[in-house]
């Protein structure tokens, strides 16, 4: 499944919101190998991007709301993973939070 395509002349952009697989790639490919009106010996092979990516998340109190308790990481998971806007979201590391500044009551994840 496809969020976006780009097409140029010289290339075509696919962009999921999932993470890729070696076969997702070779279906790709042989997709555009067997397109008409393409030299199948111009095709370089489909790859992934090679830089990495992170998600910034600013402006959450640092403690929870009406309390002295911090947010703690587990609250931060269970947010991002009850949050549509976080559809599909793969976490690779274990989120960070942080305190803007020492007298600040705002974090950053």
């Amino acid at each position: 499944m496809v969020d976006y395509i780009q097409q140029e002349p010289i290339s075509v952009t696919i962009v999921t919101n999932k993470v890729a697989s070696s076969s997702d790639l070779q279906v790709i490919e042989n997709f555009v190998k067997n397109v008409e009106n393409v030299n199948s010996e111009n095709i370089k092979s489909p790859r992934l991007p090679q830089s990495k990516s992170y998600l910034k998340i600013i402006d959450i109190l640092y403690f929870i709301e009406n309390s002295n308790i911090s947010i703690s990481l587990e609250f931060v998971e269970l947010v991002i993973k009850s949050n549509y806007v976080f559809n599909n979201l793969s976490l690779v590391l274990k989120p960070q939070v942080i305190k803007v500044l020492p007298k600040s009551d705002i974090a950053i994840v």
